[in-house]
This record gives C-alpha cells, sequence and structure tokens, in this order.
C-alpha cells in the first residue's frame, strides 16, 4: 500500500493508491461510459467526480501534492481550476477559489466572484451638508457581445496543454526526505488564463480576450451628512469576465479641505477674528453657512469675550446622516487682536483707566532695588544667553590660564 494521507479520489476511480496508469485509464473508461450523461441521466455529479479524480491522479504534479497532503495540498496548489470549483466543492466541501489568491470570493457559495474596483471620490463640505447628485464616467471591460464571452468560435477554445487548464504551472523540488519546496508561477502559454484559442478562430471585436471595454455613466447620491471615507457601493458594477460574478465598484468619499469651517463628527468648528473693544463690549457679525445662509451671530455688551475662549451656536452643524433634521453644533474660536502701539494718546489713557476695573496696588518696595525697562522682543534674532554662555564656555587661552571672571575651584 502506498503511503498516501487521503484516498477518496482513488476511491472514486475504485482503484488502489498503487495503481499504474493504465489501470487508472482503464477505471476511468469504463466508469465514463457508465456514468456520462448522455448515457445516464440519473447519474447527477458522478460523471464530474470520476472527470476531477482522474485529472488529479494523471497528474504528476497534482497526483504528488495530494499523496501527500492530501485535500491541502490541492486547496493551496489551486489543483482544481478550469472551473472545477463546484465539483471540488462536492467532493471535499468549500471552494478551492476561498484557498486561491487574488480570486476574489463568491456570494452564493457558485461561481467566483471578481475583484471590486475602488475609486476615490472628492468631494467638498458644502456637498457633505447639502447632499449632491453627480454623475461618474468609468471605464470597465464587459463580456464581449459578438462571440459571447467565448472569445472566437464555437469550440474554437482549447485547453492549455502546458498547464493542463490550470493557468498556474507547478514545481516541486525534495529538498531533503520528507520535505519538498514547491514553486509557482503564471503559465506563459496561455498567461493564466487555462485556454487558448487557434489565432484565425479568434473573435475580431475582442480578438479572443473575451470582453472588451466599455463606458459606464454612474448616477452618485451623496446623502447629508455624510462623512469623508465613507463608502459609496454599486453591486456587481466592476469588470465582467466569462464565469466570474462581477465584483462592485466602490465610491470612497475624500473631503476636500475648508477655508472656514472644519468638521470633527457631527460638529463645525471654526476662529473668527475681533478687537479688543469687541472682545469688551460685545460685538455682531455675519457669517455665510455652507447652505449660503447669511447667519447673524451676536453677543451682549458687558460680556467680555477672553482670547482663544469658545463659544457655540446650538444646531449649526453637521446634519446626521440619514437623519438631516438634527444637527450637530458650530464651535465658535476668537481671536482677539489687540491695538498696535500707540493707538491713543497719554492725556486719554487716564479716561480709559477710569472705566477699566481697578488696578492691583504697586508693590512695596524694600531695601536696595534696581529699576528695568522692558523692550520689544524680535523671535527671529533669538536668545542672547545662548551667545554668553558660547563665551563663558570658551577653552582656555594659550597659558592655560582661564580668562577674566572665571575661578577654579582647589580641592
Amino acid at each position: 500500500m502506498a503511503n498516501v494521507v487521503d484516498t477518496k479520489l482513488y476511491d472514486i476511480l475504485g482503484v488502489s493508491p498503487t495503481a499504474t496508469e493504465n489501470e487508472l485509464k482503464k477505471s476511468y473508461r469504463k466508469l465514463a461510459k457508465e456514468y456520462h450523461p448522455d448515457k445516464n441521466p440519473n447519474a447527477g455529479d458522478k460523471f464530474k467526480e470520476i472527470s476531477f479524480a482522474y485529472e488529479v491522479l494523471t497528474n504528476p504534479e497534482k497526483k504528488e501534492l495530494y499523496d501527500r497532503y492530501g485535500e491541502q495540498g490541492l486547496r493551496e496548489g489551486g489543483g482544481g481550476g478550469g472551473g472545477m470549483d463546484d465539483i471540488f466543492s462536492h467532493i471535499f466541501g468549500g471552494g478551492l477559489f476561498g484557498f486561491m489568491g487574488g480570486q476574489g470570493r463568491s456570494r452564493n457559495g457558485g461561481r467566483r466572484r471578481g475583484e471590486d474596483m475602488v475609486h476615490p471620490l472628492k468631494v467638498s463640505l458644502e456637498d457633505l451638508y447639502n447632499g449632491k447628485t453627480t454623475k461618474l464616467q468609468l471605464s470597465k471591460n464587459v463580456l464581449c457581445g459578438t462571440c459571447n464571452g467565448q472569445g472566437g468560435k464555437t469550440g474554437a477554445v482549447q485547453k492549455c496543454v502546458a498547464c493542463r487548464g490550470r493557468g498556474m504551472r507547478i514545481m516541486i523540488r525534495q529538498l531533503a526526505p520528507g520535505m519538498v519546496q514547491q514553486m509557482q508561477s503564471v503559465c506563459t502559454d496561455c498567461n493564466g488564463e487555462g485556454e487558448v484559442i487557434n489565432e484565425k478562430d479568434r473573435c475580431k471585436k475582442c480578438e479572443g480576450k473575451k470582453v472588451s471595454k466599455e463606458v459606464k455613466i454612474l448616477e452618485v447620491h451623496v446623502d447629508k451628512g455624510m462623512k469623508h471615507g465613507q463608502k459609496i457601493t454599486f453591486g456587481g458594477e466592476a469588470d465582467q469576465a466569462p464565469g466570474v460574478e462581477p465584483g462592485d465598484i466602490v465610491l470612497v468619499l475624500q473631503e476636500k479641505e475648508h477655508e472656514t469651517y472644519k468638521r470633527e463628527a457631527h460638529d463645525l468648528h471654526m476662529t473668527h477674528k475681533i478687537g479688543l473693544v469687541e472682545a469688551l463690549c460685545g460685538f455682531q457679525f455675519t457669517l455665510k453657512h455652507l447652505d449660503g445662509r447669511q447667519i447673524v451671530v451676536k453677543y451682549a455688551a458687558g460680556k467680555v469675550i477672553e482670547p482663544g475662549s469658545v463659544r457655540v451656536v446650538r444646531g449649526e452643524g453637521m446634519p446626521q446622516y440619514r437623519n438631516p433634521f438634527e444637527k450637530g453644533d458650530l464651535y465658535i474660536k476668537f481671536d482677539v487682536q489687540f491695538p498696535d502701539n500707540n493707538w491713543i494718546s497719554p492725556d486719554k489713557l487716564n479716561e480709559l483707566e477710569d472705566l477699566l476695573p481697578t488696578r492691583a496696588e504697586a508693590p512695596i518696595v524694600s531695601g536696595d532695588a534696581e529699576e528695568v525697562d522692558l523692550q520689544d522682543y524680535d523671535v527671529s534674532q533669538g536668545s542672547s544667553g545662548g551667545r554668553r554662555e558660547a563665551y563663558n564656555d570658551s577653552s582656555d587661552d594659550e597659558g592655560g590660564h582661564h580668562g577674566p571672571g572665571v575661578q577654579c575651584a582647589h580641592q
């Protein structure tokens, strides 16, 4: 008895794992005649099982994978291919394509699913506030209407001999007893399609590619309250391919930066500049909202606005997604602009001081004290402290003596 981990495919053909190629062929022919759909309409999937088992066991690469690793070896090596996913699932449970990279998943467990087409869609903050309907033009593959996705005349498509219809070539190299290395590459004869079509039999429109390019116009509805990064999906509108369920077209919203407002969840934030007199005596100003409305913002006289403080306008933020009558809030941060020097005559300062809150009493100076003046400071000139430290930390002179004002401590 050969050392194999699974005998299910051998059992289907009614042979032992030590069966020769001639024995496999003989058994296959006998069973094929008995269970062929033309001769036995009640055979169900039996003929497909027999064909699948025969294809695997007569392929040296697949047979070695199956003998060594069983079902898992076929899954990882893509041993079904060529439209055999359903029968693989029927025999072992679970399709091949869930284990083959880049093939996508099936929605209903039948045909494998194509890749999704993902596109960014730039939208303004006004679009997200008001909602918007726009049209987007995309190019995608569709099944050729001339050959109905066959690539050529009926019967012109032939299974690739080089890769046996798998689209991939697998090389197995033994590194040590019980240890093998498997290498997989795309078949160059069929470019990974698993099928070839003679040039004379190819469809003139698609040139044997089975698909052609088509421009698709999508009507995109951006609803009020949608967010940056939110997705709009068009099911089954991605590229078409023979035997493949089309994937989705997925649009990802990309919010453009706004010159006035910044969004945080359902709230809006902005900064507004006011003068000192407005900060002390109240103010009124207008701002244009995202829907074009002119909003008048009032602040009562006598209520002081501190520099950097924030006030809120309730219900003037972003609408909630799918509940647009409920809105967040608008937060306004105030940047108080103080007047320049010499903005008031000295004789008016006393009058101003009489109007302002009483200043704190001057501190009582006792003992020796030195009076200094505050001067304007230019940030671009930096601090003089760094230059003074560099001077004090300079290296010794040639005689090894320290400079003036520097003393060494002796212990």
